[in-house]
């Protein structure tokens, strides 16, 4: 059917460095699918990449893109088949559309899935724009106490989320989280969530080393000042952490977990590396028997994510520092390319 709105305004990637205002098309409204005014979007640091280099790995900017898929929103209308939302309701937006078909969303790793539609990675477009049409089931309602701007941190909330899931997370276990980006800082909520005792935390950016603190880790530690091994020796009583989340992807930050994790312990592998291939210290992880996992998204972490939020026991707003309107989405993309010193979560407002 025909949706109410027929056309949106966006910012759209041409080319590396290159976004321009245009109005698109929206498409049809199926009888699943929901109409959404799209209220924040998060930039993330895939956005920035493909903004700065044009691809990530195999993934190319082949045609005009519009990118964003941290987002939130307010339902405008709805599908014939649509029964779990109406128009009002306020909704986090989960990105992924994936097949249902195949092994692996058969499996419920529908992260996996190789026909995965996912806003803002080529060919599929995001939520740099003032509506999108994304699936009912892909919708989750956020409280009032919850802000557009706040719920756009589920998306990298559930990275976490799915990270320490993987890595067999358990109550009053301690945990190290590399890299306080976006993902890191987000990914100590999530440890909080699941009863984490103690939480270490690393990076070289004082002020966010500082916000680490404040969202709840026990221990920081500044790896351009301190010796990451020896302080995590002298915190854990020389056994190590139980669990390592490493969401940097720098290499060296890579090579240390198999130092830092205890014996028997569980390292996940959250950040993109610029490199293929990270050298790791093969004799010590089959000596210490200590188990990796590769983490890739997420899979059923979103309502977790908007309970954490609704909870008000997190100072999430200390991760929201820049605000631009759609129009100056370039810009917005540069403020995250070069002041990762103070600027933590850039959010886009399409009705500024």
């Amino acid at each position: 059917m025909e949706p109410k709105v027929t056309k949106t305004r966006a910012a759209v990637l041409h080319k590396p460095f290159v976004v321009e205002m245009e109005e698109r098309e929206l498409g049809s409204l199926n009888p699943n699918d929901v109409l959404i005014k799209v209220m924040a979007v998060g930039v993330c640091g895939s956005d920035v990449h493909y903004y700065e280099k044009g691809k990530i790995g195999s993934k190319k900017v082949e045609k005009p893109l519009i990118q964003g898929h941290e987002c939130a929103g307010l339902v405008i209308e709805t599908g014939d088949k649509v029964t779990s939302l109406e128009p009002g309701d306020r909704v986090a937006i989960e990105p992924g559309i994936s097949c249902g078909i195949c092994t692996e969303c058969k499996e419920g790793k529908y992260n996996l899935c190789s026909h995965v539609a996912f806003l803002s990675s080529p060919p599929k477009d995001g939520a740099f724009s003032e509506y999108i049409i994304h699936p009912d089931h892909l919708l989750f309602k956020i409280p009032d106490n919850v802000t557009f701007e706040e719920a756009t941190l589920i998306e990298p909330l559930s990275v976490g989320l799915h990270g320490l899931s993987r890595a067999q997370m358990k109550a009053d276990s301690s945990v190290l989280i590399s890299g306080m980006g976006p993902i890191g800082l987000t990914a100590i909520i999530a440890a909080k969530s699941f009863g984490a005792l103690n939480i270490i935390a690393t990076d070289i950016e004082p002020l966010r080393l500082e916000i680490a603190r404040k969202l709840g880790a026990t221990h920081i530690i500044d790896v351009s000042r301190q010796n990451l091994l020896k302080t995590v020796q002298e915190l854990t009583n020389s056994h190590g952490v139980d669990v390592v989340i490493e969401t940097s992807g720098q290499e060296q930050a890579v090579k240390s977990t198999v130092d830092v994790v205890k014996k028997g312990g569980n390292i996940s592998a959250i950040g993109f590396s610029r490199l293929d291939h990270i050298g790791i210290n093969f004799y010590k992880l089959l000596q210490k028997e200590v188990s990796i996992h590769g983490v890739f998204r997420y899979t059923n972490t979103y309502q977790h994510g908007v309970d954490i939020l609704a909870s008000k026991k997190f100072k999430t707003d200390l991760l929201l520092t820049d605000f631009y309107p759609l129009e100056k989405v370039r810009e917005a993309l540069e403020r995250a390319r070069i002041n990762k010193s103070t600027s933590i979560k850039v959010i886009i407002r399409p009705h500024n």
